[in-house]
This record gives structure tokens, sequence and C-alpha cells, in this order.
């Protein structure tokens, strides 16, 4: 395996289940405090080693935005041992703070409490473009100390833990597509979000000369994201203008969600300080390709050695288990799709002959199928989840993939024949929905969702997906008033 870049990262000892080198333990050694039994000498070791002044701690919300503050030192030392209070409201409005007029667990019948947030202290990170700030993952937990249910990150947790029950250690890495403009909120805003202005013209697909064209962005986004300890396998252009992506290296799924979705706040804050703005939507111009967000999964036994999805003697190499995990998947894609894709905007990727799928299928190096199965050793034997897009919720979309693997798993799912074919004409499969309120609509109906992943957080999440698309169903469209306002 490649040798990781070198991050200013510190990690846990419980974290790394495989042994290391020398070599390994003595950069780990520069660049994390030892431990000790409160943690609480040892965290203040480690800021006052690392010249650190202040600490933003955040959190992720239902659609994946880091929802933080600063704090002071002392206030991060206190939290850090009893936790702190946050606001709930981060749980009770939208993407763009408008409150939620139908949600249970926070609201205006409650008050909007602060609820209880315990510091992470394994996710510690030193800022690279605010060197004097130290940056931590925040969990809400219930007042019993209990995980919050709507909580991605704890989601994405729980179902990781029964991996483990079972005997599997997930392994999974994200890729990004994105857009930058050459844009700045208040532009974006001025030009009604239209005609905006790409980073580079054109479509020019993995160009070496538009990465060159713009090396001291590129070269910013990749340091700047493994200095944050986001290790970037690779970075090149997309077809498409000004289109980017970003592979982020594979590692236990816990750490690569935590990745995931750190990269695209990192990128935001990088390209803002060059005056860009960058975009994950999943499909900006109905005339280009949309932006995916690939994962790449694999299970393995508990210590890390041995790909669980590799079988010598088995057809393409594929072990039983990652058929029944591909036969999980399969089963429930329809269903879990407003998991997938939270999105009104999510659907208009969802296009024949774009690179996204239309169906729930599979196939052996098939980038028209929703699965695509890819490598015959032992190594690289792996599913890519082409289903996810640059809009995901990274928590969610790891953590709901897996269970639907592991449900496979524990139901023995054989999945349909591969598909080998143009899974957009000449595949016999399901379709999936094709906007969001029929992708909920599945959702909240299904007794396997709530089986799988709770209650608690099935419910909080139909409920927002439901007001999404009573804001969309309310709005007038540019397309609208285009087509209908002189002429009818």
């Amino acid at each position: 395996m490649p040798t990781r870049p070198k991050a200013k990262v510190l990690t846990h000892p419980a974290m790394a289940r495989r042994a290391r080198t020398t070599k390994e333990r003595d950069s780990s050694a520069r660049s994390s405090a030892p431990r000790d039994s409160s943690g609480t000498d040892t965290l203040r070791r480690w800021l006052d080693e690392k010249g650190v002044k202040k600490v933003k701690v955040g959190a992720i919300d239902i659609d994946g935005i880091w929802r933080g503050k600063y704090i002071s030192l002392d206030k991060f030392l206190s939290a850090a041992k009893s936790g702190l209070g946050f606001c709930d409201v981060v749980f009770g409005w939208d993407l763009g703070d408008e409150l939620l007029d139908n949600t249970r667990v926070t609201g205006w019948h409650t008050g909007y409490p602060d609820a209880h947030a315990k510091v992470d202290t394994t996710t510690g990170r030193i800022i690279p473009w605010e060197p004097d700030t130290a940056a931590f993952l925040l969990d809400f937990v219930n007042p019993d100390g209990s995980p919050f249910e709507a909580s991605p990150r704890q989601l994405l947790q729980k179902i990781s833990t029964q991996a483990r029950e079972l005997g599997y250690l997930p392994r999974f890495g994200a890729e990004y597509e994105f857009y930058i403009f050459k844009e700045q909120p208040h532009t974006l805003k001025e030009k009604g979000f239209q005609e905006l202005t790409p980073l580079t013209p054109g479509m020019f697909g993995y160009s070496w000369l538009r990465t060159s064209q713009n090396a001291p962005l590129v070269h910013a986004l990749i340091d700047g994201c493994n200095g944050f300890g986001l290790d970037i396998e690779g970075f090149h252009t997309e077809t498409g203008p000004g289109v980017f992506e970003a592979a982020i290296r594979y590692d236990d799924i816990e750490k690569s969600a935590d990745k995931a979705v750190l990269f695209k706040t990192v990128v935001k804050e990088i390209c803002a300080r060059h005056g860009l703005t960058a975009c994950f939507m999943a499909k900006v111009n109905a005339k280009l390709p949309g932006c995916s967000g690939h994962v790449h999964q694999s299970l393995w036994d508990l210590k890390g050695e041995r790909n669980l999805f590799h079988d010598e003697d088995a057809p393409h190499r594929m072990s039983r288990l990652m058929r029944h995990y591909i036969g999980g998947q399969l089963e429930l894609m329809p269903e879990l799709t407003a998991l997938y894709w939270p999105t009104i905007n999510s659907y208009k990727r969802s296009v024949e002959n774009t690179w996204a799928p239309t169906t729930a299928t599979w196939g052996l190096e098939n980038r028209t199928t929703a699965i695509r199965v890819i490598g015959e050793n032992s190594k690289a034997m792996r599913i890519e989840y082409r289903q996810l897009a640059a809009d995901m919720n990274a928590y969610i979309g790891m953590a709901v993939s897996l269970a639907a693997g592991l449900w496979g798993i524990r139901n023995k799912v054989e999945p349909p024949a591969a598909c080998n074919a143009n899974a957009y004409t000449e595949a016999d499969a399901r379709p999936l929905p094709r906007n969001l309120r029929d992708a909920v609509a599945l959702l909240k109906n299904s007794e396997r969702a709530r089986e799988l992943l709770g209650e608690g957080f099935v419910d909080h999440f139909v409920r927002t997906r439901e007001w999404e698309v009573r804001q969309y169903e309310r709005a007038v469209t540019n397309w609208e008033l285009e087509r209908y306002l002189e002429l009818i």
C-alpha cells in the first residue's frame, strides 16, 4: 500500500488497528502527544507543542453541512472532559437556516434547548491555513448519554459497530467531482446564480495542461487536504468546464467518513482564499454530466489482513460474502434512494447516458450500473457504489450502503445476473425513483429501513426531506418563467 502523507492529526491508539512500522511510530510520535489516564494533560501538552491558541469544534447536520464555532483553550479543555452545550436548532432548520415546521427532535415545542455534545478527542487536527488553530469533531448525545439518533455521525458509528460484531472490518474510500467557479458569495447572488464563470473553459478531462495552468490552487488543495489528514490519492480535471475530481485514500469506515465530510468544507475554504467558489451540487448544468461522489467499499477480517470480498477460486474471484453484500444493496436500493439522493437536484443527475445510474444494477467494470465491481486480486477487490453523488452526506451514504450490504449477508441475498451491456437500455432491473417526492414515499413506507437504521433516524430524515419537497413545490423556477411568462 502507498505510504500515507504525513498529517498533523492526533490519533487515538485504539483506532489504529494494525501494527505500525518503527518509521510510522516515530512519525506518529512527532504529530501526536503521549496519552495518560485522564487525557486532559495530554491534550494540553499537545496543544502547547503545536502552538494552538484557539480551537474550532463542529458537527455535521442532516444536510451534510458543518456547524461549528471557535472556543478558547480553557473552554475546550473543559469541554473535552465534560462536554459542552450546542443549540439543537442545527437539527431543527434546513440548509438555509429556515426553521422546519414538522420535526419532533426539536422545535418551538421544545424551546430549542442546548443539546449535549461530546468532543471526540481522537479527531484533533491542526488547520494548515490557520496554524494556531486546532479542529475537533463533536458527537451529540441524549441527556442519559446515549447517542442522539438524528445525528448522521452517530448513525455511521452504529452501523460500523454492527459490522465489527459480525466479524467484518469495513474499509471505504470516497471520491468527489466538483465545479470551481471564479465567483464569490456576493457575485453569485448578484448574478442570480446564472452565467457563472468556471475556473477553466471547455471539456478537458484528465488535462495535464489545465492542472498546470492552475498549479497554485491545485497544490494548495492537495497540500491543504493532506496537511489536514485527508490523504488525497489522486487529483485531476474531469470532463466539463472548471470540473475537478479528487480521490481520498481508503481507510477504516469511521476515519474514511470523517475525511469525506471534511473534504467538502476544506475545498470550499481553500477555494475561498483564492477568490473562488467550489460547488458540490449533483447537477449544475443540464447539458453537462453531473458530479459523482462514488464510494469504494470492501469488508476485511478484523485484523485488516484479509479482504473478505476476494475468493481466488470463485467466478470473477468474487466471494460469496461479496455477492450477498451486493445482493442486499440492490434489493434495498430503491427504497433507500432518498438517503443517497437527498436533494431535489440529486435526481437531475440520474439521466440516461450521463455516467449516473438509473436502475438497480451491478456489473464488472461497468460504469453504466449502480454498482461496479473492480479488481481481481486480494488487495484491490472492491465495489464502487456509483449511485452516490457529490451532494451526499457521506456519513449517511456510507452507513446506509453498509447496512444494506450487511442485510444482504445476513439474509444470503443473491444478486441478479451482472449487467455486461448498457444498463440504461438493456438491463432488466428495477428503476430508481426519479424525484425526491417518490423516493421519500418509498423510504417512509420501508419497514426494512427503520429496522436497519432506527426509527428515530428514519423519522427525522423523512420529515426533513418532506420539508425540502414542499419548499420546491411552492417555488417558481427560471424554467417556468422562460417557458410560460410571455406565451401563456
